[in-house]
């Protein structure tokens, strides 16, 4: 059975939201007007309301008629976490441990595009790497949240390549953040999944292909730190709130860590796809 989706996209130059469903899509923003996106629907606890009334509407648009967009417009916070899978700790190849706490760093909403939308390889660096991971999406306010209260606060989940320029994550001695936010060079999507319970993300099964070829193969069961663990950590820091985007981690086999490197080219196609909540598709083009 499909699980509810629901996703932001643009049509004849205008912003939606709607449900995606097999045979089409229909449009709740033009029948939800008082929650202009699908952030202020999440921080009204909307998200089931909005997947019962799809289910009882016809579509409005063919699903090749509009451009999916990344789901949350304008979240006030995208937390990333990194190092976050066993065999991507051993990958460094320091002879470190294990992390005792998370490594983590913000992006910028223009840093990401929607699915089908393509990524781009910036001018100054052949260096664009992948990295596909799985998304929670904050449904309730919340700061110093214990552990076992932490699902409560998710809303939905998504999915990211979490796009990255290798070489300018090294500019600096102790910071990522250039790499990491070059504008269009990560992918958001393709839609909102609504979460139900700690079953559905519990053992997701996370995979990246490059042309087809499988670069990256783990489960969420096997996470360093999990789920309830960020949340419960990156709320002791900072108020999570409606509509924030927590991207939790990739596993072993990004394109920088071959020898030699495989960093992504124009034309290439790489899908980030889990279990329960879909495939997320990108292209490859060079920066204009």
């Amino acid at each position: 059975m499909t699980p509810p989706r629901l996703a932001t996209f643009t049509v004849n130059g205008a912003l939606k939201y709607g449900a995606v469903t097999d045979a089409g899509v229909v449009d709740l923003s033009a029948r939800y007007g008082h929650y202009p996106t699908l952030r202020e629907a999440i921080a009204h606890g909307a998200l089931p309301r909005l997947v019962d009334a799809a289910a009882n509407l016809a579509p409005d648009f063919a699903l090749d008629a509009i451009a999916l967009q990344p789901p949350i417009p304008a979240p006030e916070k995208i937390i990333c976490i990194g190092v976050n899978y066993p065999d991507r700790n051993a990958e460094y190849k320091d002879g470190q441990d294990a992390p005792k706490f998370p490594s983590m760093f913000m992006r910028t909403p223009r840093s990401f595009v929607g699915h089908g939308a393509p990524l781009v390889r910036p001018h100054v660096s052949p260096q664009l790497d992948y990295e596909g991971e799985v998304v929670l999406v904050i449904g309730k306010t919340g700061r110093h949240i214990a552990e076992r209260d932490a699902l409560d606060h998710v809303a939905a989940i998504t999915l990211c390549n979490e796009g990255t320029i290798r070489d300018w994550v090294r500019h600096a001695k102790f910071n990522v953040t250039q790499g990491k936010n070059f504008d269009s060079s990560g992918s958001l999507g393709p839609w909102l999944v609504p979460y139900t319970n700690e079953a559905q993300i519990a053992d997701i099964r996370l995979t990246t292909h490059v042309n087809g070829e499988l670069r990256q193969d783990d489960r969420t069961s096997r996470l360093i730190f999990s789920f309830r663990y960020l949340l419960a950590y990156i709320s002791t820091f900072t108020t999570l709130v409606p509509g924030d985007v927590i991207v939790t981690g990739t596993p072993t086999g990004a394109g920088a860590r071959f020898d030699p490197p495989r960093f992504l080219i124009p034309g290439d196609v790489v899908e980030v796809e889990a279990t329960g909540i879909g495939v997320l598709r990108n292209g490859v083009v060079d920066e204009a």
